[in-house]
């Protein structure tokens, strides 16, 4: 049969399936189950008005209990057991092994750096091309433009970075355009300014913002102001370890920046740095985000009442005042649930790693970690733990993006 007359049979025959069963549904229900006639026919009314929507929501139920709730359940079950011994059941064994496994904690150490990195640069790449791009007369062609990398599939974004990031040897041409630029440089000024100077100033940039993001956390517990939770000092407490630990690393890889030996006229084979090649990976999902982030927070930037802006601009704020203080505010419910978005994204990320790196070279992440040990490794007890250790760690960023939306809606 050919391809698209098999779509459209299926097109048919999805839709009228539909059609027929709420049809049926509602006539079986108006006429079989409760009637409405006879001395009851208005207490059947109300019954059939209660059973109708579970009626037309059982087949949306159905599925999403099938695909969904069993997977769920299956691989709970799988974690606790062993293949090798027949499926017995060994409770938390496989837990204990993989947690006993330099590759799982690898793989937490890269989703960790992933998270922090891939969400901040792509909602704040995102936010300054919204804002920029709505003031240029042809700013929606740079819209389309940035958005563009939204319709490829993580696969196809891959191989063109991998093609960015190729080493050819020195005495051939560099068809990677990375190690194109690289080869121009020879250590004199220019590689100063650009493999020194213009690295340790983001460097110190971001631990500059990290140090400040946790004087705002602090302050309230330092200043003595309301009490508040031990829950929630807790909280702040944990944050500011963690923003404390990533500006130290900030600051060390600032040191090892100017003290490092730079190897001049040889092509590198970026996706084998360990460490730094997380961030080239890193590079194509920002890419794909980007546009993501900018066509969201550029309808809530539009949504901003022009009243409040052009009471700052009497009042005598400048432009990055207006924009900080008066236009992030008011969009900040928006710009949290790009940031959760484009979170859940990360946190299952798998493409990159599997079409670049396959998690060689310390990249791995632990959606290739569960790949490995359940198609690899033939291991579905370690590889179903792991991926019960995703979802949980995926369930209360969407248990908060729920909570949030059913908030908005009231």
């Amino acid at each position: 049969m050919h391809p698209a007359l098999q779509g459209l049979i299926t097109v048919v025959l999805g839709v009228g399936g539909c059609l027929a069963y709420f049809y049926l549904a509602n006539l079986v229900l108006d006429k079989v189950l409760v009637p409405a006639q006879g001395a009851n026919a208005g207490r059947n009314i109300n019954r059939a008005n209660l059973v109708r929507p579970w009626l037309f929501l059982f087949p949306a139920l159905f599925a999403l209990g099938l695909y969904l709730a069993y997977p769920v359940f299956e691989t709970l079950r799988l974690s606790l057991t062993d293949r090798s011994l027949g499926g017995a059941f060994v409770g938390l064994a496989n837990y204990q092994q993989m947690l006993s496994e330099p590759k799982f904690w690898e793989a937490m150490r890269n989703n960790l750096l992933w998270l922090i990195v891939v969400p901040a640069v792509s909602t704040a790449f995102g936010l300054l091309a919204a804002q920029l791009t709505d003031r240029i007369p042809w700013g929606n062609l740079a819209k389309s433009l940035i958005f563009m990398p939204m319709a490829i599939s993580f696969v196809g974004a891959s191989v063109i970075f991998k093609l960015i990031y190729d080493a050819r040897p020195a005495s051939q041409p560099q068809i990677g355009v990375l190690n194109a630029v690289w080869m121009q440089f020879d250590g004199g000024l220019g590689s100063f300014l650009v493999l020194r100077l213009l690295p340790g100033l983001v460097l110190l940039g971001c631990a500059g913002m990290l140090l400040y993001a946790v004087w705002l956390v602090l302050r309230p517990i330092l200043g003595g102001g309301s009490p508040r939770a031990w829950l929630a000092k807790l909280v702040q407490l944990a944050l500011s370890g963690l923003g404390l630990y990533l500006g130290a690393m900030a600051l060390w890889s600032l040191v090892r920046v100017f003290s490092a030996e730079i190897p001049y006229g040889q092509p590198q084979t970026w996706l084998t740095l360990p460490f730094w090649n997380n961030f080239f990976l890193m590079a194509v999902l920002v890419w794909i985000q980007t546009g993501f982030a900018m066509v969201i927070l550029s309808a809530a930037l539009r949504g901003i009442p022009e009243e409040t802006v052009e009471a700052a601009i009497v009042d005598g704020a400048n432009p990055l005042q207006v924009f900080f203080r008066i236009k992030v505010p008011q969009i900040m419910g928006t710009i949290l649930v790009v940031w959760t978005t484009i979170t859940l994204t990360v946190l299952k990320v798998f493409d990159i790693i599997y079409a670049m790196t396959n998690g060689q070279w310390q990249t791995q992440v632990l959606a290739n970690y569960m790949y490995d040990k359940l198609f690899r490794a033939n291991d579905w007890g370690i590889g179903s733990a792991s991926a019960m250790v995703l979802m949980l760690l995926v369930l209360p960023i969407l248990v908060w993006n729920v909570a949030n939306a059913r908030k908005e809606m009231r």
